[in-house]
């Protein structure tokens, strides 16, 4: 088949990709709960994207169907307590009090979905925090009106006038007052209990550098939602891993360099010393930047490099505000593989001691990235399934190559736009350490 071929089946298949409802069901009691997913409107017949909980606590997803005329409740409960075993009895081991923190939100010029993000942070049952916007390189007031009109003293504004992610993420840790600082984005809903979740493991574990959670779609509306989420989206699955550089994991053979595995930007905590230790972000790195992302596995790589461990928590949730549009996937695409190849040139360029290290591990690494991808590019082909969103961690649904190769330019790319950031950086006279 010819490119041009395979772009027009690639269109084809996407235009026909139908939304899908999100919910969560919880199993913890006799009686099954279920509610949809933030923002959307009551589960009817048709798809459904489901979290399944126990007691509160995020036990996995599936993809099931409401027939019509059926109750959502007895049928979707009915699916995940077959999938997910018995009455789901929470067992949740007691976790010690979690520490001070400071919440870290940046944004440009979004005002209304900052509103959302804030009130759900607003709502946390964390005992004791701090909420801390950083307003980057804005156009307008309207954040600053936003912040100061509608949550006064209940969240602390500052401005950042130099453009980039991790510039506005630096400018926070550095006014951060919390023994552990928490970022996420101005596009997510925040569970009641994330924040507790998240960084509670701080509290017992003194050689903990960072800590990472999961993350869901708050909507599958649009073609570009449900293809995302179809191929993992940001979720990381539903065990917790803990990473820690003095026992390495088996079958990761460029850890601690696949960064992209630990977790996202989005739902993120780091101890506020250790991050501050190791310089923060770099602020080359990033969305906003010529280098266009990386800012977060960046600091993950830093931190284990470092020798301090890292822990995944899947109870500490987000609901993630998936972009819309086949040119948002495009730009995401592009902008995930440039960032892969800024970061790996930034912690190579700041801590040059770890080149032999790297060195040792790529060609381990290459053949094991050329098996991801073969997976998916047979994924692709059409023969793997509908790429309905369902189970985690897979990577068997449908992935257009066109993305593939958008990826694959991006990479080529990210260490050119590195470069280039770190020279607007210094234009800006805020060139990096």
């Amino acid at each position: 088949m010819s490119r041009t071929s395979r772009a027009r089946e690639e269109t084809r298949r996407f235009l026909s990709i139908e939304a899908v409802q999100v919910a969560e069901v919880d199993i913890g009691g006799e009686e099954v709960s279920l509610r949809p997913g933030p923002g959307s409107p009551p589960v009817t017949a048709g798809e459904v994207f489901v979290l399944v909980r126990s007691g509160g606590r995020p036990l996995g997803t599936f993809l099931g169907r409401v027939p019509e005329g059926a109750e959502p409740p007895a049928v979707l409960g009915e699916r995940a307590r077959a999938g997910f075993g018995g009455t789901g009895e929470d067992v949740r081991p007691e976790a010690s009090a979690p520490p001070y923190t400071t919440v870290v939100v940046a944004t440009r010029e979004r005002a209304g979905q900052l509103a959302r993000a804030l009130d759900s942070l607003l709502a946390q049952d964390h005992p004791a925090f701090e909420i801390l916007v950083v307003d980057n390189a804005p156009v307008t007031a309207e954040t600053r009106d936003l912040v100061e009109r509608k949550y006064g003293e209940r969240v602390r504004y500052l401005r950042e006038p130099v453009p980039g992610l991790a510039v506005a993420h630096n400018r926070g840790l550095g006014a951060a007052l919390g023994e552990v600082v928490a970022f996420t984005d101005d596009d997510v809903v925040a569970d009641p209990r994330w924040l507790t979740e998240l960084t509670a493991p701080f509290a017992g574990d003194p050689g903990l550098g960072c800590a990472t959670g999961l993350i869901l779609p708050a909507r599958l509306n649009t073609p570009a939602q449900v293809l995302l989420e179809s191929h993992g989206g940001f979720a990381k699955g539903f065990e917790p891993r803990l990473y820690d550089p003095a026992d390495p994991p088996a079958g990761e053979p460029l850890f601690p360099f696949t960064a992209g595995r630990f977790g996202s930007g989005a739902n993120m905590a780091f101890r506020t010393s250790v991050l501050r230790g190791v310089g923060g972000f770099d602020p080359a790195t990033g969305a906003g930047t010529a280098a266009r992302g990386g800012d977060d596995l960046y600091g993950f790589v830093r931190v284990l490099a470092d020798g301090h461990r890292l822990r995944y928590t899947p109870g500490a949730l987000v609901w993630h505000h998936h972009r819309d549009t086949w040119r948002d996937l495009e730009t995401q695409a592009y902008g995930y593989g440039a960032g892969l190849t800024a970061y790996l040139t930034a912690v190579l360029v700041r801590r040059p001691a770890l080149l032999p290290a790297f060195l040792a591990r790529l060609p381990r690494g290459l053949a094991y990235a050329r098996a991801l991808t073969a997976a998916r590019e047979a994924a692709g082909s059409g023969t793997a399934g509908s790429g309905a969103p369902g189970g985690h961690g897979t990577r068997s649904h449908p992935w257009p190559a066109r993305l593939s190769r958008l990826q694959r330019r991006g990479m080529l790319y990210g260490p050119i736009g590195y470069v280039r950031a770190r020279r607007a950086l210094r234009s800006a006279g805020r060139g990096p350490a």
